[in-house]
């Protein structure tokens, strides 16, 4: 497989398009009903929301989008990866690079919301160095929620 490249990229692509229907599939299939909250590209497209794609071979395979909280803080959100090439590092890859975005904005701590089903998910953020926290605004607690964060001091140190 080639080398993975993981870089900011504009919001209004047809391939973040495509990234972020597959993300609302597994959510939907996760989580039917009320918590989903469907994301656009064309939503995501304002200042403080950057987007990182994963790329092999020039086809995006994989997307996170961080928000700029303006208070030490960023937001990951939207992780995902093209099911076709999962288990080949490119999560932790998007996951490494948005701590290094995170840093470069200032941010302290990067913070996370990830779904109690999504078991694959809570894998790569505990296998990252994510740890639950109580959620944080402007979130309040769901019975399909788990909120994790990571002091970026330890993304910088290796540990």
């Amino acid at each position: 497989m080639s080398e993975v490249s993981v870089n900011l990229e504009p919001a209004l692509q047809h391939e973040v398009s495509g990234l972020l229907s597959q993300s609302d599939s597994v959510a939907a299939a996760l989580y039917p009903g009320e918590y989903r909250r469907p994301i656009t590209a064309a939503s995501l497209a304002r200042p403080g929301t950057h987007v990182l794609i994963a790329r092999l071979a020039d086809r995006a395979v994989g997307l996170c989008v961080l928000f700029e909280r303006g208070d030490g803080t960023t937001e990951l959100k939207r992780m995902i990866v093209d099911a076709g090439v999962r288990g080949a590092g490119i999560g932790m890859a998007l996951l490494r690079r948005a701590e290094a975005q995170a840093l470069t904005l200032g941010s302290q701590t990067m913070l996370l919301e990830v779904g109690t089903r999504n078991i694959e998910a809570q894998q790569l953020y505990r296998r990252g160095g994510y740890k639950p926290c109580e959620p944080f605004a402007p979130y309040t607690a769901t019975p399909i929620s788990l909120f994790m964060r990571r002091p970026l001091m330890e993304a910088v140190s290796g540990r």
